[in-house]
């Protein structure tokens, strides 16, 4: 980039810095020795200020309500996920990461004291406690929303084989918006205009309805 641009970079992403601090500081080739002889005490996982799980998502849920009228992505997947954005989801993680709160240590912490694995991502976990919604897999709910609409009406074979690819993409993405269709696979197949066009200049429709399915659905 050159200092000047990397500084205007920075200076627009004010909790960049902190993040890179925190990453570089957990060197993978630091090795620590000792001359004592090793025995295991006991096995724990570490949430940060929190000493158990319960605690940890206690935080997590006073995070979220304390600040949902401050971050405006939070606002977003807690009461309108249709209109987040690749670029709002990184901001939403980033401050949730600054805040001490991950997408796999709010997994476990689930998993230890419900004793059930829910891959959600982080946009299940904050409407869990935002909105009230039943935690469920990620997955499932993409591949029930694709089913749904699917069978909700007649689709040509082309239509059907772009549904179940954008389907697929979500699964990997989380959000697939007008960005993620210009870019990588489906760039190279003619991105948002070309699918724009198999669906009958639609599609943005069909990405807020499948939207809605994955996330206004129980089940």
């Amino acid at each position: 980039m050159g200092p000047e641009k990397l500084r205007d970079y920075l200076a627009e992403r004010p909790q960049l810095a902190g993040f890179l601090d925190r990453v570089g500081s957990l060197d993978p080739r630091r090795v620590l020795i000792s001359g004592h002889t090793d025995s295991l005490r006991r096995i724990e996982r570490g949430y940060g200020k929190a000493k158990k799980p319960q605690d940890y998502l206690e935080s997590f849920k006073t995070f979220v309500n304390e600040n949902i009228d401050k971050l405006p992505a939070l606002l977003l997947v807690a009461q309108r996920p249709r209109e987040l954005t690749r670029l709002q989801l990184r901001e939403l993680k980033l401050a949730l990461d600054e805040a001490g709160f991950t997408e796999a240590n709010l997994q476990t912490a689930y998993r230890e004291t419900t004793n059930q694995d829910f891959a959600a991502t982080i946009i299940g976990y904050v409407r869990h406690v935002a909105a009230g919604q039943p935690l469920l897999p990620y997955h499932e709910r993409v591949q029930n929303a694709v089913s749904r609409i699917l069978k909700s009406r007649p689709w040509t074979p082309p239509q059907r084989k772009w549904l179940e690819r954008i389907g697929k993409q979500l699964e990997i993405e989380t959000v697939v918006d007008h960005d993620a269709l210009d870019h990588g696979q489906f760039q190279a197949e003619g991105g948002y205009n070309r699918l724009n066009k198999v669906f009958d200049g639609k599609l943005e429709v069909l990405l807020n309805e499948l939207t809605d399915t994955i996330w206004n659905a129980a089940a």
